[in-house]
């Protein structure tokens, strides 16, 4: 029975492995993608200034009681299919890049590479900023407060030096593993025929990728170098922060 067991999930892969994904590249780009560019564009809305910013967050949580909800259909069941299905995918992949130095080979590496990276990232800033870090606030979990979204984001970001590179790579990692997935979504579903056709897609996308990077990592400098009240920084930031110094002292 044990020996059925195991080896029904491999035929299960093997038989649906093309519609699999194909949903799993679908949902890379809707609706996975679609969020993560209205997400850096609500965050670089700092560089206009504290209002803007609190204004497209007020936006966002307008939905009340709806919200949840469609967090958990709309990002969260479809980030944990992803996720799971592309485990699967880089635990059962060859890797050639160090045989065949052809791009695509290379290209191909960077996407697991990336996916990895950004898998991390996502999950730590789920834990560092979203409600659902909140039963680990005492470990500096759940630091946004969408009432105070300018200073609690901004005092999030600076409660330690290492945070503000940690998203960097985070926005990098991810931006590269979308624009590269997008590209990879046309030619699997058949949008982009043809190496000419490829070729202008990949270079759309390539120049997507680029803005959005910019997007996004001058939204983690704008919320690095905003100017927090002291006396407005997170709670538990503070809270750490009095840790830090009181061992600091007494070694």
């Amino acid at each position: 029975m044990a020996g059925q067991e195991e080896s029904a999930h491999p035929e299960f892969w093997e038989k649906h492995h093309f519609w699999i994904r194909r949903l799993h590249s679908l949902m890379g780009v809707i609706p996975l993608g679609v969020f993560l560019v209205m997400h850096l564009m609500a965050n670089a809305s700092i560089l206009g200034g504290a209002e803007l910013f609190n204004a497209s967050v007020e936006r966002i949580h307008s939905l009340g009681p709806l919200l949840v909800p469609v967090e958990i259909v709309g990002i969260f069941i479809p980030l944990a299919f992803h996720i799971l299905i592309g485990i699967k995918i880089v635990t059962t992949a060859k890797n050639n890049a160090g045989i065949y130095k052809y791009r695509a080979n290379i290209r191909y590496t960077l996407q697991r590479i990336s996916g990895v990276v950004a898998t991390l990232f996502i999950l730590y800033h789920l834990f560092h900023m979203h409600w659902i870090g909140r039963p680990l606030s005492f470990m500096g979990g759940a630091q946004f407060d969408p009432h105070n979204a300018t200073e609690s984001a901004a005092a999030a970001i600076q409660l330690h030096w290492i945070i503000a590179p940690i998203y960097a790579l985070g926005v990098i990692s991810t931006v590269y593993h979308f624009a590269n997935g997008l590209w990879t979504f046309l030619i699997t579903w058949g949008i982009t025929v043809g190496q000419r056709a490829q070729r202008v897609a990949g270079g759309m996308c390539a120049a997507l990728g680029v803005v959005l990077c910019i997007v996004g990592l001058a939204a983690v400098s704008g919320f690095r170098m905003y100017e927090v009240e002291e006396n407005l920084v997170a709670p538990d930031a503070q809270a750490m922060s009095v840790q830090t110094e009181s061992v600091a002292g007494g070694s």
